[in-house]
């Protein structure tokens, strides 16, 4: 097994876009098998357009939950969080409540509640799905707002989609990854040959992608570059590309200001799907090219 993963050192790189368009060059593969684990913001399949085939509950941290039958009032519960997230009574025939999005499930409320009122149970925080799109098998998930765990939940994601993989002869996982350098990030490069990190060229562009290189770095992963709207600004462009060259990073490729793709999205489409030969399409296809060459 092969596998591609495309990250950034922030978001708004254009990330997904290329995700969605390599993955529309490779479709003809037969052998590859999609996963977005930007959990916390998934959006490939706004541009893959998949069918769901399987959902699966996802159990993050615990979450704290008073029996309002049982509690006495005596606010111990209240005096112990370190949190916040106990709510004192609102009037004199009301009870102490938790509030599910504060409560970080450390329970020591449960284990001073004399009247034994609280427990801990874990919580649903999101769930991972299995979808037939024309490119590929995508797993994808979906986390639930101010949860937690979204690196145990990208595992799960890339565990089911390597497990794909072992179906075929000679797969290719291409993986559409968390922009920053998190958790999720770290949980998204495992495994991985290959890093092809989308930059542009922005004020802190330099900043970022140093950021994102250390850490695939670190796990021993190969790093490789491509520019995306290159054009908006020759002179960071030409930065970026120095930068690049002085520290042996693979250069897969350019990728010009193209509204083809805005225009592309708003179709639900990658670019190359819905212009074949439009600028930022060709570029793609040459971008690709490179990075089977670099795998």
């Amino acid at each position: 097994m092969k596998q591609i993963v495309i990250l950034s050192g922030k978001g708004g790189t254009g990330k997904t876009s290329l995700t969605a368009a390599l993955a529309h060059i490779a479709a003809d593969m037969n052998t590859l098998v999609l996963a977005d684990t930007d959990v916390d913001a998934a959006n490939l399949e706004i541009l893959l357009g998949p069918e769901k085939l399987e959902e699966y509950s996802f159990s993050g941290g615990y979450k704290a939950e008073i029996d309002q039958n049982i509690c006495s009032g005596c606010g111990r519960c209240l005096e112990v969080c370190r949190f916040n997230a106990v709510i004192p009574p609102a009037s004199a025939d009301s009870s102490y409540r938790i509030d599910g999005i504060s409560c970080e499930g450390c329970n020591p409320c449960v284990y001073q509640c004399p009247e034994n009122a609280i427990t801990s149970e874990r919580a649903i925080a999101g769930a991972w799905f299995v979808s037939r799109s024309a490119y590929g098998t995508l797993y994808h998930a979906e986390m639930k707002a101010g949860e937690e765990n979204s690196g145990k939940l990208v595992t799960t994601v890339k565990n089911a989609a390597a497990e794909k993989c072992s179906e075929f002869s000679d797969p290719v996982l291409l993986v559409d990854g968390p922009p920053g350098i998190g958790c999720p990030v770290i949980a998204s490069c495992a495994g991985a040959d290959l890093a092809v990190i989308s930059t542009e060229p922005g004020v802190s562009a330099i900043h970022d992608l140093t950021r994102i290189l250390e850490t695939v770095r670190h796990f021993g992963i190969a790093p490789a570059v491509c520019i995306n709207r290159h054009d908006i600004n020759p002179e960071k462009t030409t930065e970026i590309e120095a930068f690049c060259e002085k520290d042996g990073i693979p250069l897969l490729g350019r990728i010009p200001y193209d509204p083809n793709v805005t225009r592309s999205m708003s179709k639900g489409l990658p670019v190359n799907a819905y212009y074949p030969s439009s600028p930022a399409s060709t570029a793609i296809a040459g971008i690709w090219e490179a990075v089977l060459s670099v795998v």
